[in-house]
């Protein structure tokens, strides 16, 4: 089993507080790769919000065909950041870390979000294709106030590796994966978390699910659906469909993925759109056990299990800061100020929901509707 850590705070944090957090869990992780994504940048990126950041790892040949590649787009750097590297015994050095923030091409300066969103996909996934055969150039993220860093290692390990513990990179909401390898080859690609166009998960579990999950979203004919280095991939792209594409609250979210029974729905006053969801949307349901951790663009984070509820979970915090991560061991380190009789263990029918700015939590019960507020 992997393990999870991700907090959401009113005020900049360090990736180091997940990192620790991890490491409080590490019986469940096993060093085969970390995972961050930070959303809502402070320090030297606070003042880069509307310009997109591209994130990955270049041999020095790619770096190069990145830039002219970036050039001839007509993207314009503004700033770059790069991870004070410190060697680490049994963590493999590559030539480029990076997080590059752009201004976007002149033609498309006044265009809608949804058309430069569109642009980013489109340039992140063309990059990808580029490097994927000799891996010269991996690209995790091209989106605005985001940076992803992944990496093959323990996670204190790597967080020493990277500098973690003496850099000024904070954010407020942060997303961290300490990965169990279940697949046949270590690829990073397939180290949680995953992004598209403002969403983000993680995900602590198997999704039997995989092959009908992958064939529905693939069909769907968006650009973003493809390249499942991961079976838990899949989860973020169902986040963005049920959510962006097809523009349902979030909570419906937890309706999609663990569909109720028909006896269970006729309670609800919203029975029949859930029927319906039910009908169309039924090769999005997962096989478990998953406990699914992710944010939304507005900054909104989340908790869910599947119905097998066979995955450690819980969320607890103060007002101005929750964490949302396996184990309470976990949460103990993130968050000892708080009162531990009030942390919330997600059970079959529930999703955790943490408002924006980590104002309040709310329980959402498929059953019962909204049954718990904490503020």
């Amino acid at each position: 089993m992997c393990r999870l850590s991700a907090i959401t705070s009113g005020e900049y944090i360090s990736p180091m507080e997940n990192v620790l957090s991890l490491e409080t869990m590490k019986e469940g992780h096993d060093g085969s790769g970390m995972g961050l994504i930070l959303k809502d940048l402070g320090g030297e990126f606070e003042s880069y919000k509307k310009y997109p950041i591209l994130s990955g790892i270049c041999s020095k040949s790619g770096m190069k065909e990145l830039d002219n590649f970036m050039s001839a787009a007509g993207f314009k750097s503004v700033h770059s950041w790069h991870p004070k590297i410190k060697p680490v015994t049994g963590v493999k050095l590559r030539d480029c870390y990076f997080a590059n923030v752009y201004d976007y091409p002149d033609e498309f300066q006044d265009k809608s979000i949804t058309v430069k969103e569109t642009l980013l996909l489109d340039t992140r996934l063309k990059l990808r294709s580029i490097g994927q055969e000799d891996e010269s150039i991996i690209v995790f993220s091209f989106y605005p106030d985001i940076l992803t860093l992944k990496e093959v290692g323990d996670p204190l390990q790597l967080s020493e590796f990277f500098g973690l513990d003496t850099s000024l990179l904070k954010a407020k909401i942060i997303l961290a994966q300490g990965r169990q390898n279940t697949n046949y080859a270590i690829n990073l690609y397939a180290c949680h978390p995953f992004f598209i166009q403002g969403y983000g998960s993680m995900t602590n579990g198997e999704n039997r699910a995989f092959m009908p999950i992958r064939d529905y979203l693939t069909s769907r004919g968006f650009p973003g659906y493809i390249c499942y280095n991961s079976d838990s991939e899949g989860f973020t792209h169902i986040l963005h469909y049920t959510n962006k594409v097809l523009g349902y609250p979030l909570k419906y979210y937890k309706d999609v993925i663990t569909p109720l029974k028909k006896e269970e729905i006729e309670g609800r006053p919203d029975k029949d759109f859930v029927m319906y969801m039910k009908m169309c949307l039924r090769f999005l349901c997962i096989d478990g056990p998953n406990c699914v951790i992710g944010f939304t663009p507005d900054g909104s984070c989340f908790m869910v299990q599947d119905a097998k509820k066979l995955r450690p979970g819980v969320v607890g915090g103060v007002p101005g800061k929750y964490a949302l991560v396996s184990e309470q061991c976990g949460l103990n380190s993130a968050i000892s100020e708080r009162d531990p009789s009030t942390d919330i263990y997600p059970m079959r029918y529930d999703m955790v929901i943490v408002s924006p700015q980590a104002k309040e939590v709310r329980v959402w019960n498929q059953l019962q509707g909204w049954t718990k507020t904490m503020n």
